[in-house]
């Protein structure tokens, strides 16, 4: 394991139980949080994209702040609904956050999950085309980003233009160089995390994934992981490709971790997300520290993964997501080979 990181969804609730009240509470604390989780010493802060709900929606503003506020950690995505997005646009924003941070940004991108409303990207002024699907459209939609990222000229100059250009056709700016080679897909099944492997993705492995054959959660994912690399391989890419994989890990050191999630279940699930289509559910960890270490070993898709996305419980405050990212990289990371 060379890297450990969290993952927030940016809840918010106006409920008095919550830390996170409003989209700005949720906002300034996630700012804060990758703050604090650089300062403890973890790799990477990284934000979910839901639209129409009441969690994180447009991540730029995000990770550009989040960029500015710190130095060394990693910034990304898990991930970004490409069925809305304009590439073109989403390469200019990308480019500007990927600067004021230094070349940090790692985004995670896919087709999505299902959202809060129906079709909601038609409200973003985007249809599938004729005989393709909404997946399609996605995967359309990331060509052209993919592309475009390498910082090639495609557009014609304006012969009389306002400032003087550069010679021949124009590209996107601002260009991030090295950006490319760090845009990750996130892949529920085998045969998408192939796709991404053709690509030059890495690879984001949630915690779900469509059931392809009845076995733990784990073991699929595992399998998924070394598809996704036979693939890599197969396409001849220069680099090593990263992998990352999304856990709810929580050690149990104080009172309140146990009254939090003493009681967590600690089985995996199967159920439908969408219609017809068979998804297992990854299990949550919770246990001193001791025990989590050996249920850890025996994860297969961690062992196979360079990247641990710690997915944190948000809503419950700064502090306590600092204090549980600690304890996980001080009891129980480095017995996983963390550094």
């Amino acid at each position: 394991m060379k890297k450990i990181g969290f993952l927030s969804f940016g809840h918010w609730t106006p409920s008095n139980q919550s830390q996170t009240r409003s989209a700005s509470d949720t906002l300034l604390q996630s700012i804060e949080l990758a703050v604090a989780a650089e300062e403890l010493g973890a790799d990477g802060a990284y934000f979910r994209v839901h639209h129409f709900a009441r969690q994180l929606s447009s991540p730029f503003p995000l990770l550009a702040a989040v960029g500015a506020k710190t130095s060394r950690i990693e910034i990304g995505t898990a991930v970004i609904d490409m069925r809305y997005e304009n590439p073109l646009y989403m390469i200019e924003d990308a480019g500007a956050a990927d600067l004021i941070a230094g070349g940090r940004l790692q985004l995670g991108i896919s087709r999505g999950s299902p959202e809060q409303v129906i079709d909601g990207w038609r409200y973003f002024g985007y249809a599938p085309a004729e005989g393709e699907s909404d997946a399609d459209m996605a995967r359309r939609h990331t060509s052209v980003f993919l592309d475009l990222l390498q910082g090639k000229g495609f557009a014609q100059p304006n012969p009389r233009p306002m400032f003087p250009n550069p010679p021949g056709l124009l590209r996107l700016e601002p260009h991030s160089e090295g950006l490319r080679d760090r845009i990750w897909w996130g892949a529920a099944t085998n045969a998408t995390a192939e796709w991404a492997g053709k690509l030059g993705m890495n690879l984001q492995s949630s915690t779900l994934k469509f059931d392809e054959s009845g076995k733990p959660f784990h073991i699929q994912q595992a399998e998924q992981i070394r598809a996704f690399r036979a693939a890599w391989k197969a396409a001849g890419h220069p680099r090593e490709p990263r992998v990352s994989v999304s856990r709810s890990i929580f050690a149990l050191v104080d009172d309140r971790d146990r009254a939090y999630f003493g009681r967590s279940d600690s089985q995996d699930h199967f159920g439908y997300i969408e219609p017809e289509k068979l998804a297992v559910f990854g299990r949550s960890y919770a246990a001193e520290p001791d025990v989590l270490i050996e249920q850890l070993k025996g994860d297969e898709a961690i062992a196979e993964a360079d990247t641990l996305l710690l997915t944190v419980p948000n809503q419950l405050g700064v502090e306590y997501n600092a204090h549980v990212i600690e304890a996980i990289l001080t009891h129980v990371a480095p017995a996983l080979g963390w550094r």
